[in-house]
């Protein structure tokens, strides 16, 4: 059997608060295959955008082990994880984040040129990637020119541009109506298969995640 993208053990986060310490994750235990693509369920505030934190190296303070293709987070210095992140991870957020000075290709060709692909190989990766997300009349579009989906399609767009072996997405249609909100879905599941990445869905919508091919819930800072 193949070893995990990602594999969490004994994952803790706390916070204190006027005083009182409070338990966000309480041992979190999460193995997830190449390919598999897992929905994290839980109400807001149950700790999901923290454990996406937690699994994504953007933030300090945790306890426990993160292992990331192999490769044990906790014993590298910010410069290793940092190049841990940009080289296995991919981010799709509630929030598009797209540069709104760049068009949607540009967008998508910028990651590429910071982790050291050419510009013509970029552009030919994001126009590919964009014309398979039916955005291939929109490629030279500033955000601000994009509906809601077509800049969240740029978004999924950009998280798979560097061929991550896992996608970290966090409500990734929770900005969008539930027509829109079910395209975008259909998309970014269905790019995601055809690039063999993992993905780690958060979400609070039942429907969506019952199409994943696993679904974990988040309570009391333990997944189940």
């Amino acid at each position: 059997m193949s070893e995990p993208v990602l594999a969490t053990h004994d994952l803790r986060r706390s916070f204190s608060q006027g005083g009182v310490t409070i338990n966000v994750l309480r041992g979190v235990e999460l193995t997830i295959r190449p390919g598999e693509i897992v929905a994290l369920l839980g109400p807001s505030g149950s700790g999901k955008s923290t454990l996406l934190q937690a699994v994504g190296l953007l933030e300090g303070g945790f306890e426990g082990s993160i292992r990331i293709n192999g490769v044990e987070a906790s014993r590298l210095d910010g410069d290793e994880r940092t190049r841990l992140r940009a080289d296995t991870l991919g981010f799709v957020y509630q929030f598009h984040h797209l540069l709104p000075d760049f068009d949607a290709r540009e967008n998508v060709v910028l990651p590429q040129l910071i982790a050291g692909a050419t510009q013509d190989e970029a552009i030919a990766r994001a126009d590919e990637l964009l014309t398979r997300l039916g955005l291939a009349e929109r490629l030279d579009h500033r955000p601000s020119k994009l509906s809601g989906g077509e800049q969240q399609r740029v978004a999924v767009a950009r998280a798979l541009a560097n061929r991550p072996p896992l996608v970290l997405a966090d409500e990734p249609t929770g900005n969008l109506d539930e027509k829109t909100s079910d395209r975008v879905f259909d998309a970014f599941i269905e790019l995601t298969r055809q690039e063999g990445s993992a993905a780690l869905v958060a979400t609070h919508n039942e429907r969506l995640a019952a199409r994943m091919d696993r679904v974990v819930r988040l309570h009391e800072g333990v997944l189940s």
